[in-house]
């Protein structure tokens, strides 16, 4: 039992990273960590976030989960609000978008952990994203997990 009241909805916040290149705007996805999202691309892809309790605003947590996720602090600028999206698990995201550039080689991912294989007994530790990348908001369309999609286009608005 996790002690959450069954029904409750939950919910993340996050911080969508984007940059201005040569060949235009880039926006920074992690690929989920763990052995379900191992083979898979399209769908696998996602804003760093994490979920967050109501004693915690969601630009504390979208902060706090961004460090936990990558292992860097969230970058300084000026925030631009995204909204709100429903993901298909009913979860609610809440992001912003911070211009600023990082390298991805200087993740280092958050962990959890869980049993694996299932009903095996055995806990196994995994990264909480196994890859981060820049990419183009049309391969990030197709890559990220669809409700978040939301936010690719707001961003391409806003920085038109």
């Amino acid at each position: 039992m996790t002690g959450k009241s069954p029904g409750k909805v939950k919910r993340s916040a996050g911080l969508l990273l984007f940059r201005r290149t040569d060949d235009g705007l880039e926006v920074l996805l992690g690929h989920m960590g763990g052995p379900f999202y191992a083979r898979r691309d399209a769908g696998a892809w996602t804003v760093p976030k994490g979920e967050y309790e109501p004693d915690e605003t969601a630009w504390d947590a979208a902060r706090r989960e961004f460090g936990e996720e990558l292992g860097l602090p969230a970058p300084d600028g000026e925030a631009v609000t995204l909204g709100e999206v429903t993901q298909a698990n009913g979860k609610i995201v809440t992001a912003w978008a911070i211009e600023a550039d990082l390298d991805p080689a200087a993740i280092v991912p958050g962990t959890f952990t869980m049993e694996w294989p299932p009903r095996s007994g055995r806990r196994q530790e995994f990264p909480e994203l196994d890859r981060v990348e820049w990419m183009s908001p049309d391969r990030a369309r197709a890559l990220i997990v669809s409700a978040q999609a939301t936010f690719l286009d707001r961003l391409t608005e806003h920085s038109l």
